[in-house]
């Protein structure tokens, strides 16, 4: 009785799922990706100078809006700015204009994003299977799969595809063509990569197969809606594509192979000469770079179940027309995939294309795997649960024995059974209780700074300082000390010819003025940059502290002249200064003013 109660409240098709159940199923799935939002942002308050990695690039240009005089005449500024989409801006422009600070709104916007995701990505699955259970469970892996990546508890434009793209596919199946354009819309408006796979994906829905051969589909309200949907994805990727044309060209594939940044151990290491690792799961060039939970990988398993719907009865209610969206998915990433290949690096890198798409559909896909195979067990369940047969008419003078107690009445059945629904359990609680046993769950990738003093002192200094550095810790300064710096490694992405001819060349005349040995090319350095105040570590002037630096090492030949000086015990001009120049000392950083660097230096 228990699980014939199980099997119609969890996967029985017959009984049309009701509005309390679908908002129950729906209400849970809700409630988990609350759970996972809520441990992300207690990682994100635990701390007053907290910054998710890739924020860095977006947060620290967003505090203009609250402060217009904040970052003037900046380079890197300016340069994020005109590559950051304008709705994104827009967005955090919005919440400025409320009072929510932008570091804040970094953390809280992954939270929304992701319930926003469960609630579109529920309503695709029940398009395809309309089984409250199955989206339960698909949205389970992938609000699971979304913690434990990066992606979108980066709150970067990249975090808003997850939200646009499964709703995009679930106004797509229901065929609401105003709503699905509006969708189109923001794609390119947040994150312009999606809307090159939505408008793939469109076309490829043009075609219909018969007898294994394509077919031009007929329906001629689907062709205006395309041609729509085309014009509104290029109004809408127009303002990105202008903004950053004064930062390009784009570097090409071939020029790109030969610099040190696009090989192992660069700032954007692409090239890579193992052929699989490059293909399957570079970071940038592979097709899955990175797919978890490992339970996510059961829905490559779907197209395989589905070919047997009498093992599987519960497919006779899947929607084919629709499930076939999960492949056509794929067929438009891929290529999408190849396309960026073919074109490096125009449509930005390759990976871009697949490993978030690819994370929504097999999280769909695994979801409905799981559902066929639960109903399966169930409906095994049903029928191996032995039927008690009448009893045989007994001998005349026999005597009637007493019915065995009832604990002994069909033991090894009532213990194959009592088995399988063990197993059953457990299966259903690893998938749920899974994040548990990780050690870094959520995975958010949260930098926290170490050093608060540093960047009250900063933020203490005119608003229209410029620091110069090699350090790690520079790449905070701009988030935390709301001020600019000359360069450093977080924003030196080199994507961008005309931006990073600029940032190498700084990143090189800075190698070549903190281990000069000419006091006269240190202050020349200083008036031609602007630089107000120098920051390094203690242990800058040794050869290992470059050696052991990869974005250092990158910059040659000033690299390798400056550690053979240091190896002959040759110090530079500003190590001479050093120490009665310094104005603050932090966690081995050290802070000297350039007015005092200028003025102690030895005259000619």
């Amino acid at each position: 009785m228990l699980i014939k109660r199980l099997h119609q409240f969890l996967t029985d098709p017959l009984a049309k799922p009701s509005k309390n159940k679908v908002l129950f199923w729906l209400g849970l799935s809700l409630i988990f990706a609350t759970i996972y939002g809520i441990l992300g942002l207690q990682k994100g308050l635990g701390n007053e100078y907290v910054v998710q990695d890739d924020a860095r690039q977006y947060v620290f240009l967003m505090q203009r809006f609250a402060d217009p005089q904040l970052l003037p005449n900046d380079l890197i500024a300016d340069y994020y700015q005109s590559v950051t989409p304008p709705a994104y801006s827009a967005l955090y422009q919005l919440m400025a204009g409320v009072g929510i600070p932008a570091l804040l709104l970094s953390k809280i916007l992954p939270m929304v994003l992701g319930l926003i995701t469960t609630v579109y990505a529920f309503g695709v699955c029940m398009q395809i299977l309309p089984l409250p259970v199955a989206g339960f469970i698909s949205t389970l892996l992938l609000n699971q799969s979304l913690w434990m990546k990066d992606d979108l508890v980066s709150a970067t434009p990249r975090a808003f595809l997850y939200p646009l793209f499964t709703a995009f596919l679930y106004y797509l199946l229901r065929r609401s063509w105003l709503p699905c354009l509006v969708t189109v819309a923001l794609q390119g408006l947040f994150y312009p990569l999606v809307v090159l796979i939505s408008i793939v994906l469109l076309f490829l829905r043009l075609w219909n197969w018969e007898k294994g051969l394509p077919h031009l589909s007929g329906d001629r309200k689907y062709y205006a809606f395309l041609a729509l949907a085309l014009g509104v994805a290029l109004l809408s990727v127009l303002p990105s594509v202008l903004a950053s044309a004064k930062y390009g060209p784009t570097i090409t594939g071939s020029v790109a192979r030969t610099l040190p940044e696009f090989l192992p151990g660069g700032r954007a290491k692409f090239f890579h000469s193992n052929f699989l690792i490059f293909w399957l799961n570079g970071k940038d060039s592979g097709l899955l770079p990175w797919l978890k939970p490992q339970s996510i990988l059961v829905g490559f398993s779907l197209p395989f179940l589905l070919r047997y719907p009498s093992r599987f009865p519960l497919i006779k209610q899947f929607k084919r027309s629709r499930v076939k969206i999960l492949g056509e998915v794929i067929l438009a990433s891929l290529v999408m995939f190849l396309a960026a290949h073919a074109l490096l690096f125009k449509l930005y890198c390759p990976s871009r294309y697949t490993e978030h798409t690819l994370r929504i559909v097999l999280a769909l896909a695994g979801g409905l795997a799981l559902t066929l195979l639960l109903d399966a067990l169930l409906q095994s369940f049903l029928t191996a649960k032995p039927e008690r047969s009448p009893q045989p008419p007994l001998p005349r003078g026999a005597q009637e024995r007493e019915p065995l107690p009832r604990g002994e009445r069909g033991g090894s059945e009532e213990r194959g059974y009592n088995w399988k629904l063990w197993v059953t359990g457990a299966i259903a609680a690893a998938l749920i209780l899974h994040p548990n046993f990780l050690k870094n769950f959520p995975t958010t990738a949260y930098k926290i700074g170490r050093s608060p003093e540093l960047y009250q002192f900063f933020q203490k200094q005119p608003k229209d300082i410029t620091i110069a550095s090699l350090e790690g810790e520079a790449n905070l300064l701009p988030t935390f000390s709301k001020r600019s710096i000359l360069v450093s490694s977080e924003y030196s992405l080199p994507y961008h010819t005309k931006y990073y001819a600029q940032i190498r060349q700084r990143a090189i005349d800075l190698i070549h003025a903190q281990y000069t040995l000419d006091g006269e090319e240190l202050k020349s350095f200083i008036q031609k940059y602007g630089v107000d105040f120098w920051m390094i570590e203690e242990s800058a002037f040794t050869p290992q502290h470059i050696e052991t630096n990869p974005w250092l090492m990158q910059y040659q030949p000033a690299a390798k002249e400056a550690i053979t000086r240091l190896q002959q015990g040759i110090y530079p001009a500003l190590a001479e200064v050093a120490q009665q120049c310094t104005v603050l000392k932090s966690n081995n950083l050290v802070v000297m003013p350039a007015e005092c660097i200028i003025k102690s230096l030895p005259k000619n």
